[in-house]
């Protein structure tokens, strides 16, 4: 999720190219239109890989020229095949915005609706999904994760009876910094959940040594956000042209690089980095496009980046 605002202008030109074409077809690859999918264990539902995170970027308020450009960008994560929108009442006015917004889009594919519960006692948190609902204008919530691991043993209880009764349909939970893995890798351990989010990026790979190897063996689908570390991994590489060799699993922008490292990781489900700018959602789902990187890539887009 971004973060601070900051251009990614330079990097696309860098990288071959201003800003990607609107998705009409017109890729400068020959690789497939529709999006990449990975499945989510516990069901064997395909869940594509790109998706878009709220965190900051949806807090808005109503006014429809800070409205204009989220819509842009829901209506552009869609028609890429794209369909996981997350969300939590932690982020301020974002589910509220994020309701608003989809019923004004006539979508296809349906989208994924994620969102979180984040306080502490049964029935504060029984009153705040259903809020989450209403705010997000639908009766079903695809998932509910326990946001940073609050009051997480009482909320798990409640979230498994919704899940038997119908009124959501997985159950996660999250952590937002590699410091908070090493529990919610003995959480996971000992209970089941359908997914866990967590952050990982190119340049922050503590997730690889615990908590995704065993996510994997639970069967538990991985959501990662901050791959881009809310800005700073495009600090890292200003100036820097991206290695042509990034041609051979059809990257071309930092973004696209960053984000196929990420989802290149077998235990990775989907990505969410957030956005309120057109040009950037175009540039994301573009890493859902086409071959990603091997293991031997993937040591070697490390060590470029280290070497810069």
């Amino acid at each position: 999720m971004y973060g601070p605002k900051l251009s990614r202008k330079s990097f696309l030109q860098l990288a071959g190219g201003t800003a990607l074409s609107a998705l009409s077809g017109q890729h400068a690859w020959a690789t497939p239109a529709t999006m990449r999918t990975k499945l989510i264990p516990v069901s064997g539902e395909a869940l594509p890989v790109v998706g878009l995170g709220t965190s900051r970027v949806f807090d808005i308020g109503g006014r429809e020229s800070e409205r204009a450009p989220r819509r842009e960008v829901l209506k552009l994560l869609l028609q890429a095949g794209g369909t996981v929108i997350d969300s939590s009442p932690m982020y301020g006015e974002a589910e509220e915005v994020v309701g608003d917004l989809l019923r004004d889009i006539s979508f296809t594919p349906k989208p994924f609706v994620a969102t979180k519960v984040w306080t502490e006692g049964r029935q504060d948190g029984i009153e705040q999904m259903a809020k989450s609902a209403r705010l997000l204008r639908t009766p079903k919530i695809d998932l509910i994760q326990i946001h940073n691991l609050v009051d997480w043993r009482t909320h798990l209880k409640t979230l498994r009876r919704m899940k038997e009764e119908g009124t959501i349909r997985y159950i996660g939970i999250t952590h937002y910094t590699d410091w908070g893995q090493a529990e919610l890798a003995a959480i996971i351990g000992s209970n089941q959940f359908d997914f866990v989010q967590t952050e990982y990026a190119i340049d922050t790979r503590k997730a690889e040594e615990r908590l995704l190897p065993l996510a994997r063996d639970k069967g538990t689908a991985v959501i990662i956000n901050r791959p881009f570390q809310r800005g700073s991994l495009f600090r890292a590489v200003r100036g820097q042209k991206l290695p042509p060799w990034a041609a051979d699993f059809q990257c071309k922008s930092w973004g696209q690089y960053f984000l196929k490292f990420v989802l290149s990781h077998p235990s990775v489900t989907c990505t969410i980095p957030g956005t309120s700018k057109p040009k950037h959602m175009r540039d994301n789902v573009q890493a859902g496009l086409g071959r990603f990187p091997n293991e031997k890539e993937r040591q070697k887009m490390v060590a470029y980046l280290e070497s810069l």
